[in-house]
């Protein structure tokens, strides 16, 4: 007896364990991508889009961006003004604005949206909001302008705005909010949410393919159909990197945004269209690439590893943050001039310093290969390269100096004495006519020059290590007995903003507005400057983030960066 009631209890513990499996497959949700018509060029999913709007709307990030001199500038802007005339547009169709108010009251849960047009803005969202709430919103009070139609046994409402042709579609499904631009887009999603065997976005090569290469899904999913977004004339336009002839390697791409405490961390995955023979020598560089990744000293300001760098790229390098960075001419600026208007002045008294009869000193890359420090770059290839920099003030806080260090990995040993006079060949002939100042002499690990220019260089095999500043050098030296705890990358780099956050206000304050001290109120019509206003108020609005690092792989089919912010509260 007492076995028969063991096996009944067991069967019931069983019968419940199967039934509570059962219950929780049963009340998953699907994933809403199914419910995207395809032809979406970027598709964007939340999984609880109402807290992230609401703590937005409550954070002081919004309230420092928006009174910021970042957001003036960007209130201006072409960019800015196209969103505006859009939002304008939606706002007549619509028949209320898209503000902050309206997106509170349609944000649900999980949620998603995809972008159908850049240019026009055409774009689908879908959300999880319990029927009741959806019914209280805006959207639904002015469904009585609305003109009715039925997709998927479902009625919607649409309305066009007849001056700009702006369409605007909405429908209540049950738990699900939609919203649509277009009454195509409105129709297809009902329909597939009826079990339509139209396609869908998941449907996609460049879907599927974004997904297999993926990891899990994180509290924001961005894809991206890269084969039609690189192409458009809005993306060459807009896109802040201007790296658009290297995106063309890549047909889609994947990005999740994994929030938690004091760390956002973000996994993306390019694919790539077609997959580079691998060689020996790449795996060596991102081999190398760890092992400068440990010499990084805790205070540095911006650092970068680079893997198998061109011998003209690590000259370029080291002429331009520490042997010469005051040759050559300035990089070509890409972007139209703004008019500013003045008092009528035309220059000021120290452009009468200005020489105009000499030509300004140029110093090109294939004229320094030539020299001793370039053959001896090319003679031993760099696996992989590190730059640091740090700022600190003077005793006084006035002045901000800039230090940097460069490090370069070798695939064989150095030879010092050919390092120490292959950079005073190049150093000396804007140093000294003779040989003042720039002699070697020893100093705790490193050698040093004798004169007013504070270089030091030390070999330890194959590392090779320029500074100019001994104190910086002695910090990367003394990591040299750290362990490898990266993993092998072709790029790595990092900022901690926290420690620079105040000296680049400093610094930019005083190249902006020389003779007003930094902080001074500017007046009425006052155009903010870029890098001490534009770009320092950006700064002050995310005071909060203390550092930001990123580190990148290539797979060969595919390229993986992980980017992580810090925050300090």
């Amino acid at each position: 007896m007492k076995r028969v009631i063991v096996f009944l209890l067991a069967g019931a513990v069983g019968l419940g364990v199967s039934w509570a499996a059962y219950q929780s497959v049963a009340v998953e949700e699907p994933s809403l991508s199914r419910f995207a018509p395809s032809g979406a060029l970027l598709y964007l999913q939340a999984n609880d889009f109402a807290s992230l709007v609401q703590e937005w709307n409550d954070s002081q990030e919004q309230q420092l961006w928006l009174k910021s001199a970042n957001y003036e500038v960007f209130s201006r802007s072409r960019l800015f003004l196209r969103l505006k005339g859009a939002s304008d547009q939606f706002a007549a169709a619509a028949g209320l604005p898209p503000n902050l108010d309206f997106l509170k009251q349609v944000a649900g849960k999980q949620s998603a949206v995809g972008l159908y047009d850049i240019g026009k803005l055409q774009f689908l969202f879908i959300t999880r909001l319990a029927s009741a709430n959806a019914m209280q919103s805006g959207l639904w009070q002015t469904r009585s302008k609305f003109e009715t139609r039925s997709a998927g046994g479902v009625t919607f409402f649409y309305r066009s705005d007849p001056e700009s042709a702006r369409e605007v579609a909405f429908a209540v499904n049950g738990d699900y909010l939609l919203l649509a631009t277009r009454e195509d887009l409105m129709a297809g999603a009902l329909q597939l949410m009826a079990g339509s065997k139209d396609r869908s976005i998941e449907a996609e090569p460049w879907w599927s393919q974004s997904l297999a290469s993926a990891g899990p899904a994180g509290d924001l999913r961005m894809v991206l159909n890269l084969e039609k977004i690189v192409p458009s004339p809005y993306f060459r336009s807009y896109w802040v990197q201007q790296n658009v002839t290297d995106m063309k390697q890549y047909g889609a791409a994947v990005s999740d945004l994994f929030l938690s405490g004091k760390e956002y961390r973000e996994e993306r995955v390019l694919v790539k269209k077609s997959s580079p023979t691998r060689e020996a020598s790449a795996d060596a560089g991102r081999a190398a690439v760890a092992e400068l990744l440990r010499l990084v000293p805790a205070q540095a300001g911006v650092y970068e590893v680079k893997a198998n760098p061109s011998a003209p790229d690590c000259l370029t390098l080291l002429e331009t943050k520490i042997l010469a960075p005051h040759l050559g001419r300035a990089a070509a600026e890409k972007l139209a001039p703004q008019m500013q208007l003045t008092n009528g002045e035309s220059g000021s008294g120290s452009d009468l310093e200005t020489r105009i009869d000499q030509e300004p000193i140029q110093q090109s890359v294939s004229a320094s290969l030539s020299t001793s420090l370039g053959d001896l770059l090319q003679k031993n290839p760099v696996r992989a390269l590190l730059q640091i920099q740090s700022t600190e003030r003077d005793k006084d806080g006035v002045f901000v100096r800039i230090h940097a260090a460069v490090a370069f990995l070798g695939d064989s040993d150095w030879n010092e004495a050919s390092v120490r006079s292959a950079l005073v060949e190049l150093l000396r002939p804007g140093l000294t006519a003779g040989q003042l100042g720039v002699d070697w002499q020893s100093a705790s690990g490193s050698q040093q020059l004798n004169g007013l220019w504070n270089l030091a260089t030390a070999v330890r095999g194959k590392y090779l290590f320029v500074s100019d500043q001994r104190a910086l050098l002695n910090e990367l030296l003394a990591n040299m007995t750290q362990k490898i705890v990266s993993k092998p990358a072709v790029f790595a780099a990092g900022f901690d903003h926290g420690r620079e956050r105040g000296s680049f206000t400093r610094l930019t304050g005083l190249i902006d507005r020389p003779g007003v001290e930094v902080g001074t109120p500017a007046g009425a019509g006052h155009i903010p400057e870029f890098f001490s206003e534009n770009i320092a108020s950006l700064s002050s609005v995310l005071a909060g983030m203390s550092s930001e690092k990123i580190v990148v792989r290539d797979a060969g089919d595919k390229v993986m960066q992980t980017v992580t912010y810090e925050w300090a509260h």
